[in-house]
């Protein structure tokens, strides 16, 4: 059905606007948006997107409102409705980043912290048995799982490789199944789709080279970094985390493990994708660089190579959907993907309970393990609450967070 430009943009505004609460809160905005109220997509297309946007690398819920948007305006409509899912969280997470930047070192804002880390804390545990009931269908599925979590916590083994290993072997699992009957690719398809990957992958290296010429050598290698990142972020933001934090904190040395932990904690308030916590470090390690300008350069650095990479998978994917969704291959490493990315969740679940709830965090040639004299017991009575919120109560994540960083002020006042 025709559907007109003033409807078009007013739907995915709104989509933009009301997408908290993580990807299956804003997948679940889209089907009632775009399927119930609305009618313009079929439940069968929609469905058929999602599994297909679940295929790739990058936020599915943004790529899936991209897809949609594809679909029903072509280019531009992909274009404005990706855009519309990110720029508002975007524009949140910049206000964040430099208020915090500048004032997060006061007790008090770091007392608020506290109640928000306790928050991150469930919410990342919350998100380990979501996926665990979704991705663990069976022993297999199970031993993946935690061969990834000793190869991250115990080997220390990057997250590409990792992910790699875990979709090589799900492609090797499915070898016998037979592929589904898809439609034939329309004639002329292919020529498109390579002027298609050649724009959007020259827009994606463009500020790279730029940077690197310029002999903006932080820039660049914030470039580098985020660019790898929207590569391999598979089964979602949580599963980047920790591979996030080991670069950004130990490896470059751009923020600490506390501000890691704190970036993720302010992305949950914001509408559109928790990847734009990859927006909110950027900054803050830029304005450790060079102050605000800086921070804007990095922010925007990261925004431009997490989120060009999503439109290109989508514009060149897109018109290869069924044939796509009939290789049992593809379906079978994602399988696994989902499976080893349980393993990796639990991984980054346990480093957040570690620097939250303790003191001081040792390192032993198996992983990293407490001090147990360390135990800041407000912070466990915070993390208590918040399990209480999430959990018993089940408020919604911006209310519960606003909520525990209240208290973490309460208790500084009265401490």
């Amino acid at each position: 059905m025709p559907v007109s430009t003033r409807d078009f943009l007013a739907a995915f505004a709104r989509i933009g606007l009301l997408s908290f609460g993580g990807p299956a809160a804003q997948i679940a905005l889209m089907q009632s948006e775009l399927v119930e109220r609305r009618g313009w997509l079929e439940q069968r297309q929609f469905l058929g997107a999602l599994s297909f946007c679940m295929l790739l690398p990058g936020p599915e819920a943004m790529q899936l409102a991209t897809y949609a948007g594809w679909k029903l305006r072509g280019t531009w409509g992909g274009l404005i409705a990706g855009l519309f899912f990110v720029l508002p969280g975007a524009a949140a997470i910049l206000v964040l980043a430099l208020s915090y930047a500048h004032y997060g070192d006061l007790p008090l804002v770091a007392a608020l912290f506290l109640g928000i880390k306790a928050a991150v804390l469930v919410i990342v545990a919350q998100a380990l048995w979501r996926l665990g009931q979704r991705a663990l269908e069976g022993r297999a599925q199970l031993v993946l799982a935690m061969l990834a979590f000793a190869a991250i916590y115990a080997a220390s083994l990057p997250f590409p490789a990792v992910i790699c290993a875990a979709a090589l072997w799900g492609a090797w699992a499915a070898r016998n199944t037979r592929p589904e009957a898809a439609a034939p690719v329309p004639p002329g398809q292919l020529q498109r789709t390579a002027r298609t990957v050649l724009m959007w992958g020259a827009l994606w290296a463009a500020p790279v080279a730029v940077a690197y010429a310029m002999g903006a050598s932080f820039l660049g290698a914030i470039a580098l970094f985020f660019s790898k990142l929207a590569v391999v972020t598979f089964g979602g933001a949580y599963a980047v985390l920790a591979y996030m934090t080991q670069t950004v904190t130990q490896r470059h040395g751009w923020i600490s493990a506390e501000q890691m932990i704190d970036a993720l904690g302010l992305a949950e308030t914001t509408p559109g994708p928790l990847i734009l916590v990859t927006q909110f470090v950027a900054m803050l390690a830029g304005f450790g660089q060079g102050g605000t300008a800086m921070a804007l350069a990095a922010g925007a650095m990261a925004l431009w190579v997490t989120f060009i990479p999503c439109f290109l998978w989508i514009f060149a994917g897109a018109p290869y959907l069924e044939r796509t969704l009939a290789q049992p291959r593809l379906r079978g490493a994602l399988a696994a993907i989902s499976a080893a990315v349980v393993g990796v969740i639990a991984n980054l679940s346990l480093w957040f309970a570690l620097h939250v709830l303790f003191g001081r965090v040792l390192a032993s040639p198996v992983g990293a393990y407490p001090d147990l004299a360390t135990l800041d017991v407000r912070a466990a009575g915070l993390t208590a609450l918040a399990a209480l919120l999430l959990v018993g109560l089940r408020l919604p994540v911006p209310a519960a967070i606003a909520l525990m960083a209240a208290a973490g002020g309460l208790l500084h006042v009265a401490g």
